[in-house]
């Protein structure tokens, strides 16, 4: 079976600076340097969650061309650009997976080869650059190089558990069944798609 499991969470903000800045407040740690995405001009900030799972901040790197597709994660779009002006927010998370091999992508959008500096990567993103299921639904991930936990220093944070809400709980389960993501998800009825993340950090428990 396709070995699976959470990969990382995606932190956006209006700019790399504020949300780095942001999330140091909350967690009480430092983020480390991650690099440019040159193919969706966007750059990021990491945080190790453990050996296996990390956190990123993105942003929209105005000091680069605009890319020739929608940037992912929503970034361009004018919900996403609303719903940041009330500061950064987790949005979205990508799930790990052995191969995309035999998966019907159709949910999830194209995969596409990326990099990153030393990092190589496939990752699904819909052709739109919109999130999945406005975030709750992950984004897949394949790594053909080390993923960044393997290299992050270990600031002593670690994902408790994840809770995705959404009006149809039935459906995510099933999907996220099917690709046998177990451990710290939780999928939970609410009234409209919504992320929670509790971690635990060395000044105690944060929500975001």
């Amino acid at each position: 079976m396709n070995a699976s499991a959470l990969d990382h969470l995606v932190i956006a903000a209006r700019t790399l600076e504020e949300g780095r800045t942001w999330l140091e407040g909350r967690l009480g740690v430092p983020l480390q340097r991650g690099g440019e995405h040159r193919t969706f001009g966007t750059h990021n900030a990491l945080l190790s969650l453990g050996p296996g799972a990390y956190l990123e901040v993105i942003a929209i790197n105005s000091s680069t061309p605009a890319p020739q597709r929608p940037r992912w994660f929503g970034l361009d779009t004018p919900e996403m650009r609303r719903r940041l002006e009330g500061g950064p927010a987790l949005t979205h998370w990508v799930a790990r997976l052995s191969t995309l091999a035999g998966l019907d992508l159709a949910p999830f959008g194209e995969a596409l080869d990326l990099t990153r500096d030393e990092n190589r990567w496939t990752l699904t993103v819909p052709v739109d650059g919109s999130l999945p299921v406005e975030g709750v639904q992950p984004s897949l991930i394949v790594w053909h190089t080390p993923p960044p936990p393997t290299r992050l220093p270990d600031a002593g944070v670690r994902l408790v558990r994840l809770t995705l809400g959404t009006p149809e709980p039935d459906a995510l389960r099933g999907l996220l069944d099917r690709l046998n993501i177990k451990g710290e998800v939780e999928v939970e009825e609410g009234p409209h798609p919504e992320l929670s993340a509790l971690l635990e950090t060395p000044g105690g428990l944060v929500t975001l």
